[in-house]
């Protein structure tokens, strides 16, 4: 159904001079638009994370600057053996850290002891590279003509507010090399998902995310840190177009056994998802930290469009998480 935020269609600044929300910057949009100038320093946080699914591998690469640290990492799962390869550091103050203020254009830049971010915007496409030790991923992650993400500026305050876009089912090639062997990424079989992030949050927060790419069809849900904001990071895209769920929608999950079904529903939207892979994640800095499990799996069920047809979800592939933050 459609939503009842407010479509942002020109660009604009997220913030007022002053530092504050800009009210005419609060809404949606169909690509990114938001210029994220962000100012001051304390509880400013700015990210890219890139998930790569192929049929053999999962990756996920993020670079990440929460004012008093980079936090950064790459992650590769063998979908087949289970087996993990994690790499994450800590850099005090994000030095060196480089962050565009606008998404899909400019340079992202991260490094720390043993690992390497690279990440070029350009109108086209985006270029990722990525290296830590025993591994290294090279790609190009093509932008579609036409092709829609979900942008959203969520306001908690004034001088709280967070702008995310969402770009799912985004076609990826070039190469991963794990322990020495070289895997050859297929446009026709893998996807790349973007998570950009820019904002000032509240100290402690919990969030949901989902996210599950197929060959012309993607959903994207979130939860829990929108609620109550009058926003929400909830869509489905069908043929690189983006149809927008304005509703909040409930999430039902076993926290004592994360890789039972979880179940995501509210109006014209039905939404199971089976895990076959749990990643715990936890970071511990004093007052300070984060704890985050990330379920890799498949998705069935069902979404409306806007013109209230219903999107089989079955085949999709991605993942669900909770994440609880301390920062």
């Amino acid at each position: 159904m459609p939503t009842h935020e407010r479509e942002i269609t020109a660009p604009v600044d997220l913030c007022l001079p002053d530092g504050r929300l800009n009210p005419g910057a609060v809404g949606w949009s169909r690509r990114p638009l938001h210029r994220a100038n962000l100012r001051g320093w304390g509880r400013a946080k700015r990210w890219e994370y890139w998930g790569v699914v192929t049929p053999d591998h999962i990756v996920g690469v993020v670079a990440s600057s929460l004012d008093y640290a980079g936090v950064h990492g790459v992650y590769v799962l063998d979908r087949a053996t289970g087996e993990e390869i994690v790499k994450d550091v800590v850099v005090p103050l994000a030095r060196g850290a480089v962050f565009p203020d606008r998404c899909g254009e400019g340079r992202v830049s991260a490094r720390g002891p043993g690992l390497r971010i690279d990440i070029d915007q350009r109108a086209g496409g985006t270029s990722l590279q990525a290296a830590a030790p025993g591994v290294r991923l090279d790609v190009e992650v093509p932008l579609p003509e036409g092709h829609e993400s979900l942008g959203v500026v969520v306001p908690w305050s004034p001088r709280r507010f967070q702008y995310t876009v969402k770009d799912l089912g985004r076609p990826v090639r070039g190469t991963l090399t794990v322990g020495g062997a070289r895997h050859v990424l297929d446009e026709a079989t893998s996807f790349a998902v973007l998570d950009h992030g820019r904002g000032r949050w509240p100290y402690s927060i919990t969030w949901n995310w989902a996210a599950g790419c197929a060959p012309g069809r993607a959903i994207q849900l979130g939860g829990r840190w929108t609620d109550g904001t009058g926003s929400t990071e909830n869509a489905l895209f069908t043929g690189g177009r983006m149809h927008k769920i304005g509703d909040e929608l409930t999430w039902v999950y076993d926290r004592r056994d994360w890789t039972r079904p979880w179940r995501m529903t509210g109006p014209g939207v039905e939404v199971v998802f089976h895990p076959f892979h749990e990643r715990v994640s936890r970071t511990e800095l004093g007052v300070v930290g984060s704890e985050t499990h990330q379920c890799f799996g498949r998705f069935s069920g069902s979404v409306r469009t806007d013109e209230g047809d219903r999107v089989d979800l079955d085949g999709l592939v991605g993942w669900a998480e909770e994440a609880r933050q301390r920062w």
